[in-house]
């Protein structure tokens, strides 16, 4: 064991551990078993990364432009910044993660997450020099790993960074779920089927233009994440404690975030407000609002296919893939799975999206204390978001099947087709026929042929599906079925 020293006192440290005295007090401090994510975690040592090129530049500027005042400042030699260097490539790699030993729902507005990464990156750096980890004397958690940064700064710029990372590939699968159900709308475009408004009966539609509102509400949620770039890509690097640079070289400052984007090729760029950055998170907040948008839409969609291919349908017309075997106890019994894996994800989102909000408020005049409880909300949505989408469309939209002439032989049961006719015979004229319809359970043609509602030659006109499907009527289609009728 070896001996590492802090503000309160003393503690006992595994001799190869990689972490320090800050993590193991934290970890003492939140004893849960919540696991930081990973992404974030890789997304720091990006971060670092970033502010010690910035440092190296800083430190050849000064030395060739001030070198007398070099001495002045904090001092890393070559051979320590790239050690820091090469250690943070190492985490951003994802390489050290097991030592990291801090949970997730923490307090302390994240200082226990930087504090437990410079720790990983000072004492790795230490070994790359052939030194012992703890041996500080050569590199330091906080004056060396921790170089011209603050735990206000660098943890909320992660998050962003790991958040951008994975809405690069939500924007993807979100893509394909809309394309598959595009596929399906021009399969389907022609296929008749009963339409409902309220959980009855309705008016004639087409399974085309079920899919059509799929195709298109997925768009929407394609363009929104898109869009949220653009919402959170103001950082607040080089800001410091609260955003105003104190204690921070303006070199430093005007650098880092151009080092930093130049690194992860994301659209980052530096608040102009700093400050505002550091104390604010409604941009957050609303990129969280268009992932559960997102979740909304997946979840109406599952719902209906869920609905359709439902066993309170005698002969479903829509059949959903099986997946698995659906009891311990009744043979043969195939559940939608799939569908309520998705729904409740979203109802995981809707809650993480409550928790955004309200931690989000709970910012006080400089900082918000719960980045790290937000920043885990986010990155769980997207991660479930991401695996929604995975699962719709490779176990889902992809298996579906349709008995199309079921479906078109029910709608032409079904009493609400003679909405069709409404404009034609008259409201009362076509309740009649729905009346005989239903109380002679007939189709209806069959209904038409005992009541002469309409001549049969215009009857089949009236319910071709081009007919049915055209948007309106126009006066030449009333001329076209009075020429019908001669």
């Amino acid at each position: 064991m070896r001996k590492e020293n802090d503000q309160l006192g003393t503690m006992s440290i595994p001799e190869s551990a990689l972490y320090g005295i800050h993590s193991v007090r934290a970890r003492d401090n939140f004893p849960n078993k919540s696991l930081f994510h990973k992404d974030w975690y890789k997304a720091i040592g990006k971060v670092k990364l970033a502010c010690y090129l910035t440092y190296e530049k800083f430190k050849k500027a000064v030395d060739e432009s001030h070198p007398d005042l070099a001495s002045d400042m904090p001092q890393i030699n070559d051979i320590g910044i790239r050690a820091l260097q090469l250690a943070a490539t190492e985490i951003f790699e994802g390489k050290h993660y097991e030592e990291f030993i801090v949970p997730a729902i923490q307090g302390g507005a994240g200082t226990s997450i930087n504090m437990n990464i410079n720790e990983i990156i000072c004492n790795r750096a230490l070994e790359l020099l052939d030194k012992k980890p703890g041996d500080y004397s050569i590199l330091d958690p906080i004056e060396s790993a921790n170089i011209y940064q603050s735990t206000n700064d660098v943890i909320p710029t992660a998050l962003v960074i790991a958040v951008m990372e994975k809405l690069n590939l939500l924007e993807e699968k979100i893509n394909t779920s809309r394309a598959i159900t595009e596929k399906l709308e021009t399969k389907y475009r022609n296929s008749l089927r009963l339409a409902y408004t309220q959980l009855q009966e309705a008016v004639p539609s087409t399974y085309g233009m079920l899919f059509s509102s799929y195709s298109d509400a997925l768009s929407r949620d394609w363009w929104r994440v898109s869009k949220s770039f653009e919402r959170i890509k103001l950082v607040n690097l080089g800001g410091g404690a609260i955003g105003t640079g104190l204690a921070i070289p303006r070199f430093f400052l005007m650098e880092v975030v151009p080092n930093l984007k130049k690194l992860t090729g994301l659209p980052v760029t530096q608040a102009e407000n700093i400050c505002d950055a550091t104390a604010n998170q409604d941009s957050l907040v609303e990129v969280h609002a268009i992932l559960k948008a997102h979740a909304v839409n997946m979840e109406k969609i599952v719902s209906d296919l869920r609905l359709l291919a439902s066993g309170l349908n005698q002969t479903p017309e829509l059949k959903l893939p099986d997946k698995q075997t659906g009891s311990s106890i009744m043979p043969g019994k195939i559940n939608p799975v799939i569908p309520e894996f998705i729904i409740s994800s979203a109802h995981q989102i809707y809650a993480n999206d409550q928790l955004v909000t309200s931690l989000s408020a709970q910012g006080n005049l400089e900082l918000n204390a719960y980045i790290p409880s937000i920043g885990h909300a986010i990155l769980g949505s997207l991660d479930l978001l991401i695996d929604m989408n995975t699962s719709m469309t490779e176990n889902l939209l992809s298996g579906i099947t349709i008995n199309e002439k079921q479906a078109n032989s029910r709608l032409m049961r079904s009493p609400a087709i003679t909405t069709a006719l409404s404009h034609l015979i008259g409201y009362h004229k076509a309740g009649e026929l729905a009346k005989t319809m239903k109380e002679e359970s007939i189709d209806i043609f069959e209904a038409n042929e005992k009541i002469a509602a309409l001549d049969t030659a215009v009857l089949r006109k009236i319910l071709s599906p081009e007919r049915l499907l055209k948007k309106g009527f126009t006066m030449s289609d009333i001329r076209e079925i009075k020429e019908i009728k001669k």
